[in-house]
């Protein structure tokens, strides 16, 4: 029986993203339940016994799975992962499962040379429930490498899955089947902000609630806290902080009020990029205070530059699953990028003697895009960037979620504003629209939880700086918009992480990114999906401090202090417009592979099959090709409908749209379209009841479009039910044919001056 190793890879197409077929294997054989062993490719007898080979090993490996075998039904084609070696077999001669099994486990030949804790562990099953889905197979690699890791006695692990992928159900099925195993009792969950514990403990962890316990210095005592099994904590707690910031406090004399430090079996670290990797912080002191236990490092990004590294700690990475991987598995929303430049963008310059809002005089320099909203606010310039936002959201959907990442908490409150304004009539509705949703906005804060749900609609638009940027499960975005700026890649994997998740139900396959400061360079960057490796100059003996060692950012993300001195320029004082937008489209590498626009991506589809205006008039006119033709632009992933949102355009009949855009040709709208037909002699060929349907049938194109008329559904509506069923409204034409011979000829004369 076949089985689905991806969903298959989702590639944007113009503005729309369309699913390829997902990869598939024959028949995937398994040890037991959660344990795949062998994978066969099945061929016909017209190819030969090996052809199916390659694919079965790239399935294997993909899989983690040691046997690969393909078939033409005369005979078997095997490739042993655990021997390198290949092998022509008889059908008779496939080998039984024992067979595998016992190869697999080193009882015949070299094998894998599992222990017996790794066996034991081995045969631990998944949860599964109604409410649980299957693991997916990069899941299942992860889970099945970190539980025979700690089987075997390893106490360093590091785990790099993407944004997105799961990396808390991974870690939930990790402790899940180490407990049913009895290989560890207690455990450990460490985060750094109180939303990601919840979201934990509330949503992958939700079956093991009753064995939870969320640690509370405050209530817990030494006697009462040794009944649970699994423990989240922030790592502010265990330091003696009530906060989400680090100051940092020695954490050891607060732990052993509480914890043993032989007392955790096995420590989960989350977001290890962040504190953990950096040596002198009080995660590391955290760690080394249970060194005894074994610790799984869980990241999307590690972070190894030449003073801090993940990779010192916990150990190269015993599995990785990238963005890149994500994305051509689909399993990971691809994305497009949209640069909006600025007039002021290359920089701005106040004149001579030039005051802000306070009568102060404005440093003369040229201020530039890592200057904004940094060092000096050009009022006008957030205003336009929430204008050319609300243009987009206009264009597409006003209810897409979106995240607007800002330079720092007061930049965020302004940008809320400034959205506020542009967007009075959503706002109107719901007063959280648009929500600010920062480290320090208590209100923020509080509608996190909706704003990341998949099914509240409000916030629909969130400003945020740094809150936002890691770990927080944003299920339905699908515009970030980048108007800060991001030097770390780290940082900007992180960001970009929050929209590739897919929610396929509610419609969700793909997002944008809008940059504003060219932040997007980063792509080029050849660290953008490069190999995960410790930085040649990193010394584990350096002391982290001294006047070499660069600051770090905090452990927690915590926004910039607001400079009360900052010059804040009006509307009056610097004019801000856009001067272009580029849509960029990259692959999984970060390689570009278009720059256009959706303008010009039609035009050229169009023109490459109708090479001239009068050939498209002539498939236009032909009967029952204009549906024909919305569909063929639909298929390459032109969408006219969402393009004449975004150029204002939708009283404007596809037909002159797809003249003006792709030959240059002035547009009428439906509404001059019908009165030129009224100012002609044509509905005067028809009288009585015949010529009010026409005259009706035109009002409704002038609303609907052309597509509506050509439906016969449309007589069963008012307000053609007065005249009776669709049978008696033919018949004063003359019957059927003559109805749709007049139909055809009203068209005709709606087109009538399309030359």
């Amino acid at each position: 029986m076949e089985t689905r190793i991806t969903d298959g890879r989702i590639n944007i197409r113009g503005n729309i993203a369309v699913r390829e077929k997902p990869k598939k294997a024959d028949y995937v054989l398994y040890l037991n339940a959660h344990t795949p062993i062998a994978i066969v490719e099945a061929k016909d007898n017209n190819h030969t016994v090996s052809f199916g080979l390659q694919q079965a090993i790239t399935y294997a490996t993909m899989m983690d799975i040691p046997f690969a075998y393909s078939s033409n039904g005369d005979a078997f084609y095997e490739h042993d992962f655990l021997t390198g070696q290949e092998r022509q077999i008889a059908l008779d001669e496939f080998p039984s499962p024992a067979e595998l099994q016992a190869r697999y486990y080193g009882e015949i030949h070299e094998g894998k040379g599992l222990t017996e804790k790794e066996k034991a562990v081995q045969q631990q099953p998944y949860f599964t429930s109604q409410k649980t889905y299957t693991p997916r197979y990069y899941q299942r690699n992860a889970v099945n490498r970190a539980v025979e890791a700690i089987a075997r006695g390893e106490k360093r692990l590091l785990l790099v899955l993407a944004t997105g992928t799961g990396k808390t159900y991974v870690a939930f099925q990790t402790c899940y089947r180490l407990l049913s195993s009895g290989m560890v009792k207690k455990i450990l969950y460490l985060a750094d902000r109180n939303n990601l514990v919840d979201q934990s403990i509330q949503q992958d962890f939700a079956p093991l609630e009753k064995v939870i316990h969320k640690v509370n210095f405050a209530k817990d005592n030494p006697t009462t806290v040794t009944s649970y099994q699994i423990y989240f904590s922030l790592y502010q707690q265990l330091s003696d902080r009530e906060d989400e910031q680090d100051e940092g406090d020695d954490p050891v004399s607060r732990l052993a009020s509480l914890f043993r430090p032989d007392f955790f079996d096995l420590i989960i670290v989350d977001e290890c990029h962040r504190g953990s990797a950096k040596k002198d912080s009080n995660w590391r002191k955290i760690l080394e205070y249970f060194s005894s236990a074994a610790q799984i490092g869980m990241t999307a990004t590690p972070k190894e530059t030449s003073y801090i590294s993940n990779i010192d700690y916990f150990g190269d990475p015993i599995y990785t699953y990238s963005l890149k991987n994500g994305i051509e598995d689909g399993f990971l929303a691809p994305f497009k990028v949209i640069n909006v430049k600025t007039n002021i963008g290359e920089g701005w310059r106040p004149y001579d003697g030039q005051r802000d809002i306070y009568g102060n005089v404005i440093p003369d320099r040229i201020y530039s895009n890592s200057d904004y909203d940094y060092n000096i606010v050009i009022q006008d310039r957030i205003t336009e960037v929430a204008r050319e936002i609300t243009t987009y959201l206009k264009s597409t959907d006003r209810m897409q979620k979106t995240i607007v990442f800002c330079a720092t908490e007061e930049h965020a409150e302004r940008m809320r504003i400034a959205l506020v304004n542009c967007n009075a009539d959503m706002v109107h509705k719901n007063p959280d629209y648009v929500v600010r949703i920062t480290g320090s906005d208590t209100y923020g804060k509080s509608k996190l939880i909706y704003f990341i749900s998949a099914s509240a609609p409000y916030p629909v638009i969130a400003t945020t700086s740094k809150l936002l940027s890691t770990g927080t499960d944003c299920k339905m975005v699908k515009l970030i918009v980048l108007d800060q700026m991001i030097s770390s890649m780290t940082e900007f994997k992180q960001t970009l992480g929050r929209g590739t998740r897919i929610r396929e139900k509610e419609g969700k396959l793909s997002f944008v990114v809008m940059d504003f400061r060219n932040v997007t360079h980063l792509f080029a960057d050849p660290e953008w999906d490069g190999p995960i490796k410790q930085d040649d100059n990193y010394d584990p003996n350096r002391e982290g401090s001294g006047p070499n060692y660069p600051p770090e950012p905090p452990e927690t993300p915590v926004d910039p202090p607001v400079l009360t001195e900052k010059p804040i320029v009006d509307e009056n004082g610097c004019s801000v417009f856009i001067l272009g937008k580029t849509v960029s489209v990259y692959d999984t590498n970060g390689k570009l592979l278009r720059q256009e626009s959706i303008t010009d991506y039609t035009k050229s589809n169009i023109l490459g099959h109708y090479a001239s205006l009068d050939a498209f008039i002539r498939q236009w006119s032909a009967e029952k090709k204009k549906q024909a033709i919305r569909n063929l632009l639909l298929e390459r992933g032109i969408d006219l409908e969402a393009m004449k949102k975004e150029q204002h355009m939708e009283d404007v009949d596809d037909f002159d749209f797809i003249c003006h855009v792709a030959y240059d040709r002035k547009p009428l709208t439906r509404k001059e379209r019908a009165n030129n037909v009224k100012k002609r002699d044509f509905l005067s060929r028809y009288s009585g009841v015949a010529r009010e349907v026409l005259e009706a049938l035109l009002d409704k194109y002038m609303n609907l479009g052309i597509y509506e008329i050509e439906k016969a559904e449309i007589l069963k509506l008012d307000p053609f039910t007065k005249y009776g069923k669709p049978a008696k409204i033919a018949s004063y034409f003359g019957g059927k044919d003559e109805y749709l011979k007049a139909i055809h000829e009203l068209e005709s004369e709606i087109y009538g001056e399309a030359g």
